[in-house]
């Protein structure tokens, strides 16, 4: 197998990532979130600006290319283990998520699905997937990010933050936030501003969290559209870097990611430079948890390449290449702590 993957990780775990053992259970699991570009049906919702994803629309988006889709994404999502916890974005719908995970290559988990209609003006929101043989759904709603006339006077839209509450065997909760932040056009600086809004309307509800569950386990999860050493992640949700010697405090948000970012690493090309702009952030797995985060990284194999050097999208313009998406996923994975018998 020809493959490169851009882990921090003991020996073991990177074994199970490269032959795709990852599995899930009571006492481990996995954490991914994948940009899957653009994943629309093939027909005009008149309320959504989607027309180009239609057979007779400029991308000539028709079932088989729909299929194929399907297809290459399921592919990726069974190469990441079949992650017990997906988080997914640029989905138009509920219901090409539902489609996806009845995709043949992943069909036998069985994954359900949480979606709230968000209002983006394209029609794209996020939404995640869960194993229901590992997890439970406690609650899910979203957190609507209002832009005031004083930020944004032309009435800007983005996507909502999916909330999702899931349990499981054990009775631990694990909050789980799903994010695809404003994006950076007209560049970073200009841009950044929405970024920093967003941020600060999920830090609200993470700390609500906080306040109102003791112990509590948060996984953000997304497309920041901005790298983790940015303000929106450093400064207004107040994450935190974390190394091997890291003594994780109760209540703190952590970011692995930045590590990767200062390597170099990225989940999206953009002019030949790497961006760690897909993250996962925790809070809750520290010293006094009885779970700890074991590994976390990119899913960075050969054939999710163009040419070895950025990823394989779907769409070039209005060039279709069949790829898979403009993104690469990232994980991480959480263990239940050993203790020593008495």
């Amino acid at each position: 197998m020809n493959t490169k993957i851009v882990v921090l990780t003991v020996f073991v775990c990177f074994v199970n990532l490269l032959f795709g053992q990852q599995k899930n259970t009571e006492d481990t699991f996995r954490v991914a979130f994948y940009n899957v570009e653009n994943l629309f049906d093939t027909v005009d919702d008149p309320i959504k600006i989607d027309e180009a994803f239609t057979p007779d629309g400029s991308k000539k988006w028709t079932k088989e290319r729909y299929d194929k889709k399907l297809e290459k994404l399921a592919q990726v999502i069974d190469a990441l283990g079949k992650p017990g916890i997906l988080g997914i974005c640029e989905i138009e719908n509920k219901a090409v998520l539902s489609d996806l995970a009845q995709t043949k290559a992943i069909r036998d988990v069985h994954y359900d699905v949480v979606h709230f209609e968000s209002p983006d003006v394209r029609g794209i929101d996020v939404g995640l997937l869960f194993d229901t043989d590992v997890f439970s759904l406690k609650s899910s709603d979203f957190i609507r990010v209002d832009f005031p006339l004083w930020l944004e006077a032309d009435g800007y839209t983005s996507r909502d933050i999916l909330h999702v509450e899931l349990t499981n065997k054990t009775n631990d909760i694990f909050h789980v936030f799903v994010n695809h932040w404003p994006s950076r056009r007209g560049g970073q600086a200009a841009s950044e501003k929405r970024r920093l809004w967003v941020a600060t309307h999920l830090r609200k509800a993470v700390n609500e969290v906080m306040m109102n569950t003791a112990g509590a386990k948060i996984i953000i999860i997304g497309d920041f559209n901005d790298e983790a050493s940015n303000r929106s992640l450093s400064h207004a949700l107040g994450t935190l870097p974390i190394a091997d010697n890291t003594v994780l405090l109760p209540d703190l948000l952590y970011n692995p990611f930045l590590t990767l970012e200062k390597a170099g690493e990225g989940s999206y090309n953009y002019k030949g430079d790497w961006n760690m702009l897909d993250q996962v952030v925790f809070a809750g797995f520290d010293q006094t948890s009885n779970w700890k985060m074991t590994d976390y990284g990119i899913l960075k194999e050969d054939w999710l390449l163009y040419k070895g050097e950025a990823p394989s999208k779907t769409y070039g313009g209005p060039n279709y290449y069949g790829g898979y998406s403009d993104h690469l996923p990232v994980f991480m994975d959480f263990g239940r702590k050993t203790h020593p018998k008495k």
